[in-house]
């Protein structure tokens, strides 16, 4: 095969013409995923809770020349995801991208944890992701339109230390073997699904474990927790053109902060 049709080097993060939908994007990592594949050239559709945050990144999208389109939304509600899906396509056209990454802590030992925290979590962690990535996919196949689809898992997949998030661990391990099984469902139709599990990160989600059991960056090897700016590079590989040939991976960015 000859590398003449590939230029040197073969990268690029140009998203011009694609469409993002990213969940979780009132705050921290959503709040930075957005903007950033809007500075990259896609149309952007954050979706969250809270309307005023999100009007917010609306603003910081389109100062910076970007288009923006908040949905509010909980993403929890079966109807919400079409709504979602619908909302985005009517904007700006076949949504391209999916950013999964809404999610929340159970902060309880498990054999104190109420019915509705275990039904919130499963349900924001796990079942939306499928639910959401399975209605754009959807509309993928239809259109005959490859896509990418990115799923915020955590190394808490990975390693669990007894800190009382025993069911977020469970949901993100699930959000692994989910990204790889949707994979192999969807790779004969040009849909990439990878995952991203970032270590401890500066988020609203951090500063609520900072508060409860303190600041954890002395017992880490590089004694640092990390910027959400960290993030920017591994994302927009996983969603631009360059990461073509990759699917069914869950990139680990954690600092070397967890064993292996």
């Amino acid at each position: 095969m000859s590398d003449e049709i590939y230029p040197l080097p073969h990268f690029s993060t140009d998203l011009v013409g694609k469409v993002a939908v990213i969940t979780g994007a009132s705050a921290g990592l959503g709040r930075r995923f957005t903007r950033v594949l809007a500075a990259a050239g896609a149309a952007v559709v954050p979706v969250g809770r809270r309307q005023e945050r999100l009007e917010q990144v609306k603003q910081e999208v389109e100062a910076a020349g970007g288009k923006c389109l908040p949905v509010v939304a909980d993403i929890v509600e079966a109807d919400a995801i079409t709504r979602i899906v619908d909302e985005a396509e009517a904007a700006f056209g076949t949504v391209t991208i999916l950013v999964n990454n809404a999610g929340i802590p159970d902060a309880k030992r498990a054999h104190r944890m109420p019915l509705s925290v275990v039904d919130a979590v499963i349900d924001t962690n796990l079942r939306a992701p499928f639910l959401l990535s399975a209605e754009v996919a959807r509309r993928l196949i239809a259109a005959s339109t490859p896509g990418r689809i990115v799923n915020i898992s955590s190394i808490g997949a990975y390693h669990y230390d007894g800190g009382a998030a025993s069911l977020y661990s469970v949901t993100k391990a699930g959000v692994n073997r989910l990204t790889e099984v949707l994979a192999v469902e969807w790779v004969k139709y040009g849909i990439n699904v990878n995952g991203i599990a970032p270590g401890a990160f500066d988020t609203e989600m951090m500063h609520g474990l900072i508060e409860r059991i303190g600041d954890p960056s002395g017992s880490l090897p590089r004694k640092r927790i990390g910027h959400v700016a960290l993030l920017d590079s591994t994302l927009l590989y996983l969603v631009s053109p360059s990461s073509e040939f990759v699917t069914g991976t869950i990139i680990k960015v954690d600092d070397g902060q967890r064993p292996r």
